[in-house]
C-alpha cells in the first residue's frame, strides 16, 4: 500500500484539478437549486486527500534515495519532450506543505467568502493554484517548470481579479500580470538557449553538466541573467516587486498562499538552478545584489506603510531577497530552510490580520487600535508569527537566518552586516503594526469587534500550533543545527538585533510618548519611503512612457505612412478605372488609339536613356 502510494505521488496535483473542474457545474447558470458551497466543500476533501496522500509518502521515502518516473509528453521530429518526476523528501514535503496550507486557506475561505457571489470560481483557483505548485515541485524539468510558473501567472491573475467589479481591482490583476510577464519573458529566453548549450532540460542532468561546462564568460553571464529574470518577478524583487502590492486586492484567503508559498515558486526554481547560474561569478553577484537591494529597501518600505497588506508584502519582498543572497551565495539548504519558516508564520500572519480586516471593514492602521482585549486569539497568532518570522529563538526562522548568516560569516562578512540589519527592520515594521492594531485605544472602528467565528480561528489555531511546534519537527528530521556547532557570535548578533527592533518599535508604538501616526523629523525621507522611493513614478517617467512614445510613433507610422502608401494605391486604382470607363465607346479605333498611344509612352521611358546620350552626343559635336 505504502509503496502504491510513493508509485502515484503523480496523482496529487489531479486532485486539486478534479476539484477545480467539479466546481464549473456550480458556476452561474449551470447549478442553481443547490448554490455554490458544494464546490468549495468538493475541493476542500479533495485538498485533505492530496495532503493525506503526500504526507503518508513522506513518511514512506524519508532517508530513502531519490526515485524518478517519466511522462512522455511529446517525441516528434527528433525532439523529445519528456517530464521527469523526481520523488524526494525535500519534494515531497513541499507538497505537504503547499496542500497543507490549502487546506487551512480553504476552511479559512468558507468564514471569509461566506456571502460571495464567486464562491465556486475561487475555489476553482485555488485548487488551479494546488494543483501547478504541487506539480512545480514534482517537476524535474526547467520546461515544464517554466509552463508551470506560466499557468500559475494566470491564476494570479484570475485570482486577484475576481472581484472585477471594482476598478482597482482590475488595475491591480493587469499590473501583476504584465510585471510578471518581463521577467517571464526573460526567462523564456533562456530557458530556450540553455537547450542547445547542454542538451537538456533536466535538473539532474544540468547539474552534472554545469560541473564540467566550459562556457564563455559572455554567454554566461547572459544566460545566468535571463535565468533569474523570471525569478526576480515571481519573487518580487527590485524592479520587478510593485505587482505583489498590486495582487493584495485580491481576497485574504488566496494571499494567505500567494504570500506565503506562491511567491516562492520563482526561489524554488532558482534553487534548482543554483548549478547553472554559478557558472558565472557575475550572476552570483548580481543575485545577491538583487536580494541585498530588495531586504534592505523592502524593509525600510514597510515601516512606512498605513495598509496593513502593503506592510506585509513589502516584508515578504524583503524575506525572498534573503533567499536570492543565500542561492547567491551558494547556500541551497539555508534558503530551503528559509522558504520553509517563512511560509508558515507569513501563512499566520496573513490570517491573523485576515480576520481583522473581515471584520472592522478596514486594513488603515490609523482607524485600528486597542483589540487585544477583544482579538486575543487573532493577536496571539501575529505576535507567534512575528517570531516566528524573526530571529527569536527557538522558532524556525532563527535557525534559518543562523544558517545563511553562519554562512556567510567566512566568505562575506558584510553580508551578515545587512542579514542582521534586515532582521531588526522587520522587527521593528511587525512590532509596529502590532502596536498600531491591537496596542493603544479603541476606534471607532475597533470599539465593537468580537473574534472571529470559528472557521477563520480554527485555522489561524493549527497554523498557530504548528509554527510553535515547527522547530520540534525540524529536529526530530535532523533539520537544524547542533548547539555545539552553531556560530554564537552569529546567533547573539540576530538575537539582539530582534530584540533591539521589536524594543524600539514597541516603545514607539505601544507606549503613549509618541502621537500616532508617528512622523520622521525630515518629511521627504517619510515620503521616500511611504511612497516606495517613487519606484511608480520612475515607472511612469521611463518605462511607461518610453513604452508609449515607442507605440504612438509606430501608430503615426502605420496610420500616415503605410496605411497612406495603400490608400494611395487604392484611389490611383479607383480612379485610373474611373477614368478608362468613360473611354469605353465600343468602337475598334479608339481601342487601337489607346494602344498605340500606350506603346510610344513606354517606348519613350524605355529608350529615355539612349535619347539622353545622343542628345549629349550632339551637342558636344
Amino acid at each position: 500500500m505504502v509503496q502504491f502510494l510513493v508509485d502515484t505521488i503523480w496523482l496529487v496535483p489531479c486532485y486539486a484539478l478534479i476539484g477545480a473542474i467539479s466546481s464549473v457545474f456550480w458556476s452561474p447558470g449551470i447549478i442553481r437549486s443547490t448554490g455554490p458551497r458544494p464546490a468549495g466543500y468538493i475541493n476542500l476533501l479533495m485538498t485533505l486527500l492530496a495532503f493525506i496522500h503526500g504526507l503518508l509518502t513522506l513518511q514512506a521515502i524519508w532517508n530513502q534515495p531519490v526515485q524518478e518516473i517519466s511522462f512522455t509528453w511529446l517525441n516528434a521530429a527528433g525532439l523529445n519532450l519528456t517530464c521527469p518526476i523526481e520523488i524526494s523528501p525535500i519534494n515531497i514535503g513541499a507538497i505537504v506543505l503547499v496542500t497543507g496550507l490549502n487546506v487551512l486557506a480553504q476552511i479559512y475561505a468558507i468564514g471569509y467568502m461566506e456571502m460571495d457571489w464567486g464562491w465556486a470560481r475561487f475555489y476553482a483557483l485555488l485548487g488551479l493554484f494546488e494543483a501547478g505548485m504541487c506539480a512545480l515541485a514534482l517537476c524535474n524539468s526547467l520546461f515544464f517548470s517554466y509552463v508551470i510558473l506560466e499557468i500559475l501567472t494566470l491564476g494570479t491573475y484570475l485570482l486577484v481579479g475576481l472581484w472585477f467589479s471594482q476598478s482597482l481591482v482590475v488595475t491591480g490583476a493587469r499590473d501583476a500580470f504584465l510585471t510578471k510577464r518581463v521577467g517571464d519573458l526573460l526567462l523564456l529566453m533562456g530557458v530556450i538557449a540553455l537547450l542547445p548549450l547542454a542538451g537538456t532540460w533536466d535538473y539532474s542532468e544540468l547539474a552534472e553538466w554545469a560541473k564540467t561546462a566550459n562556457l564563455d564568460p559572455k554567454v554566461a553571464a547572459l544566460l545566468g541573467l535571463a535565468l533569474i529574470a523570471g525569478p526576480m518577478g515571481k519573487c518580487a524583487q527590485f524592479p520587478l516587486h510593485l505587482w505583489l502590492d498590486e495582487a493584495m486586492e485580491g481576497p485574504i484567503p488566496s494571499t494567505i498562499l500567494r504570500n506565503s508559498v506562491v511567491v516562492a515558486t520563482g526561489a524554488w526554481v532558482l534553487i534548482k538552478l543554483q548549478p547553472v547560474l554559478a557558472l558565472s561569478p557575475l550572476v552570483l553577484s548580481a543575485t545577491v545584489l538583487i536580494g541585498a537591494v530588495t531586504a534592505v529597501g523592502a524593509s525600510a518600505i514597510a515601516i512606512a506603510q498605513i495598509d496593513i497588506k502593503r506592510a506585509l508584502s513589502y516584508s515578504v519582498s524583503a524575506y525572498m531577497g534573503l533567499v536570492f543572497i543565500a542561492v547567491g551565495s551558494g547556500q541551497d539548504n539555508a534558503a530551503l530552510l528559509l522558504v520553509l519558516t517563512h511560509a508558515v508564520a507569513m501563512a499566520l500572519l496573513v490570517m491573523s490580520v485576515g480576520a481583522i480586516i473581515w471584520n472592522n471593514i478596514t486594513q488603515d492602521l490609523t482607524q485600528l487600535g486597542g483589540l487585544w482585549s477583544r482579538r486575543p486569539i487573532s493577536g496571539l497568532a501575529f505576535i507567534v508569527g512575528t517570531l516566528g518570522l524573526i530571529a527569536f529563538p527557538p522558532l524556525g526562522s532563527f535557525w534559518a537566518l543562523v544558517e545563511l548568516a553562519d554562512g556567510l560569516w567566512a566568505t562575506k562578512p558584510w553580508l551578515v552586516g545587512l542579514v542582521v540589519v534586515v532582521n531588526a527592520l522587520t522587527a521593528f515594521s511587525l512590532t509596529r503594526v502590532f502596536g498600531l492594531i491591537f496596542g493603544g485605544k479603541p476606534n471607532k472602528m475597533t470599539v465593537r469587534s468580537p473574534e472571529a467565528f470559528w472557521p477563520i480561528t480554527f485555522p489561524m489555531i493549527v497554523l498557530l500550533a504548528f509554527a510553535l511546534h515547527l522547530p520540534l519537527v525540524l529536529e526530530s528530521l535532523s533539520l537544524l543545527p547542533t548547539w555545539a556547532t552553531l556560530n554564537k557570535d552569529v546567533a547573539l548578533m540576530l538575537i539582539w538585533s530582534s530584540i533591539f527592533g521589536s524594543s524600539i518599535s514597541g516603545v514607539i508604538y505601544l507606549g503613549g510618548m509618541w502621537q500616532k501616526p508617528v512622523q520622521l523629523p525630515w518629511k521627504p525621507l517619510q515620503d521616500l519611503f511611504a511612497y516606495d522611493f517613487y519606484t511608480a513614478k520612475i515607472y511612469r517617467l521611463s518605462i511607461v512612457f518610453g513604452v508609449d512614445l515607442v507605440s504612438r510613433i509606430i501608430d503615426i507610422v502605420d496610420r500616415y505612412l503605410v496605411d497612406g502608401l495603400v490608400n494611395l494605391v487604392g484611389f490611383a486604382s479607383i480612379f485610373g478605372g474611373e477614368s478608362l470607363k468613360y473611354s469605353t465607346s465600343g468602337r475598334s479605333q479608339s481601342y487601337a488609339l489607346t494602344i498605340l498611344l500606350g506603346i510610344v509612352v513606354m517606348g519613350m521611358l524605355l529608350s529615355w536613356p539612349f535619347l539622353s546620350h545622343l542628345s549629349l552626343v550632339f551637342a558636344n559635336t
